[in-house]
């Protein structure tokens, strides 16, 4: 069966996240998908099962175990269904815990995904073992379904952080974003020239993942804070990983944000089960 690789969030290879894609008439058993990440060895892979035309399931595998929600899998895996079908204009991803994600390619090749706005509350009782791991220092600690999202002072610092990831791998299946402002950085990040409006890392080692490159689930969180913070519906984010990449996020109505990026395919191979 074809398998793709494709490297999500970025318009550069070897930049953004690197994705896998298997698309299925019918699910593999779950040991075999399973195996495959593990195998593939990339924050995620993604299995797509096609209901018609227009319509697929989706499920997304870490090296270790299934997630229930990857923002840059999806990318990845409607990136290479609008490029094996130039006719499909709308995708809509079917996903079991999280509903109907749209999805649609612009003319320039960026893809918009509308996802669910995953919110965090603002909490002052968490693990110390956040104030362990983390060197620099921080100003508010934030929790949704997916992960703590800690307020940096300031963007710098969030470049410069070096968490001690065994402490992390500690608060088991709940990751850790850090985040800040980045209107504040005298130069951009990237040689785009973008000035972007946060900035964040993002880190799951319990899931087999130190640090991933780029993550869209974690700011359909992160986004709605910073659109608060600085009065804006639409957010520029950068991902500072060792890839980096660019969300361009604009808030909804009815709780819905769209996270929008480019991607680059790297390879289309066969795997032989």
């Amino acid at each position: 069966m074809n398998m793709y690789q494709v490297d999500a969030f970025t318009q550069e290879l070897f930049r953004g996240n690197p994705a896998a894609v298997l698309i299925l008439d019918e699910w593999l058993v779950p040991e075999i998908m399973q195996q495959i990440a593990a195998e593939n060895n990339l924050a995620e892979t993604a299995f797509v099962k096609k209901i018609d035309q227009e319509n697929y399931a989706i499920r997304w595998f870490t090296p270790t175990n299934e997630v229930d929600f990857c923002g840059h899998a999806t990318l990845a895996s409607a990136f290479v269904l609008f490029q094996n079908d130039i006719e499909i204009k709308t995708i809509q991803f079917h996903v079991s815990k999280l509903g109907i994600f749209t999805i649609t390619q612009e003319e320039d090749g960026k893809i918009v995904m509308n996802f669910p706005i995953r919110t965090a509350q603002l909490i002052e009782d968490y693990p110390d073992l956040l104030n362990q791991a983390f060197t620099k220092p921080f100003k508010n600690v934030y929790l949704n379904a997916q992960a703590y999202i800690i307020e940096f002072e300031n963007a710098q610092d969030v470049l410069d952080e070096r968490p001690n990831l065994e402490l992390l791998k500690q608060l088991g299946k709940i990751r850790t974003a850090i985040t800040a402002d980045a209107s504040n950085l005298d130069v951009a990040i990237t040689a785009t020239s973008q000035q972007y409006d946060c900035v964040s890392r993002y880190f799951a080692p319990a899931n087999g993942i130190d640090e991933d490159h780029v993550t869209g689930s974690i700011h359909t969180g992160i986004v709605p804070l910073w659109a608060e913070k600085l009065s804006k519906q639409k957010i520029l984010a950068y991902q500072a990983s060792s890839r980096g990449g660019e969300l361009y996020c604009e808030l909804l109505e009815h709780n819905r944000i769209e996270i929008s990026g480019y991607a680059r395919l790297y390879f289309k191979g066969e795997i032989y089960l």
